[in-house]
């Protein structure tokens, strides 16, 4: 069966899915998009997701174009037309088609793309032995907390770790702290065993895996702090992770060449692993 897209109202086959040449999507970046993932048939933290997307929407001052109960049955119509019971929903959202200039125009009617696919959020040979990353300049702008489709400088760092045969580089900022990931939230386990994170403001986005693990951590009694922590302090960390919609959380065993800790996943990431997994295949996650 073709794979089937939806585009402004139409369900239509992939590979001819197509948007006018001028929206404002293509030719500004004037957009915002979400990832949700799904499985066993179902979406994970949807409602998450949703009101991280109108939360973008409203920054950006982006008409909302449809009713939150009418996106979802899109949503699902998507995921049963597509046949996906493992894999990822993307929904795109633009201000529109208009005439190329730079100032928003005042009429517009929101343009909505979405695709599913099937896939399998992570490889287990990485859950279970971990995975390296890398060190780069976070050259991003400063409103990294909207989730748009401006993506260039995160396409450019993730090619950055590709090349250097690693899983994903943690971004940097003038001060030397970690942000994030080209497309994760980066965790560390200190060594008097504080659980780590830095908390949200305009450098990160308040990803949808790490809120819901934050109200795990918290049920699992740990030493839970939002801050922002160096690379020199990750490095010496006794453990380290990262957390996304597609990746759950990924256990960091190097970091610029530097094993973390025993080199090994930790006993604090294991659990949370745990947690997490019964989390998403639990009613939760879908709540």
């Amino acid at each position: 069966m073709s794979r089937i897209a939806y585009v402004n109202g139409l369900y239509v086959p992939h590979g001819s899915a197509a948007v006018h040449v001028e929206d404002r999507g293509y030719q500004f970046a004037d957009g915002v998009y979400e990832v949700v993932g799904v499985r066993n048939g179902r979406l994970i933290d949807e409602e998450l997701h949703l009101d991280r997307l109108d939360r973008s929407l409203a920054e950006l001052a982006i008409a909302r174009p449809m009713s939150r109960a009418a996106l979802k049955l899109v949503m699902r119509e998507m995921l049963r037309r597509n046949r996906v019971r493992d894999g990822m929903l993307y929904v795109q959202m633009t201000r529109g088609v208009a005439r190329r200039d730079h100032a928003i125009p005042e009429r517009c009617t929101t343009s909505v793309v979405m695709t599913a696919r099937r896939a399998k959020a992570v490889r287990l040979e990485d859950l279970r032995e971990g995975v390296s990353v890398i060190t780069i300049p976070d050259i991003r702008w400063e409103r990294c907390d909207i989730k748009t489709i401006s993506l260039l400088a995160n396409v450019l760092g993730k090619q950055k770790a590709c090349a250097a045969g690693v899983y994903e580089a943690w971004q940097v900022d003038a001060q030397g702290f970690v942000t994030e990931g080209t497309a994760s939230n980066a965790w560390i386990v200190t060594k008097d065993g504080q659980l780590v994170t830095r908390h949200t403001d305009h450098a990160i986005l308040s990803g949808v895996a790490r809120r819901s693990l934050l109200g795990l951590a918290k049920e699992e009694g740990l030493a839970l702090v939002e801050r922002p922590f160096t690379v020199e302090e990750a490095r010496a960390a006794r453990e380290a992770f990262i957390t996304s919609t597609m990746s759950y959380i990924l256990p960091v065993v190097e970091i610029d060449g530097a094993v973390v800790g025993s080199g090994q996943p930790g006993p604090v990431t294991r659990r949370l692993q745990d947690r997490y997994m019964s989390y998403v295949d639990g009613p939760g996650a879908r709540a």
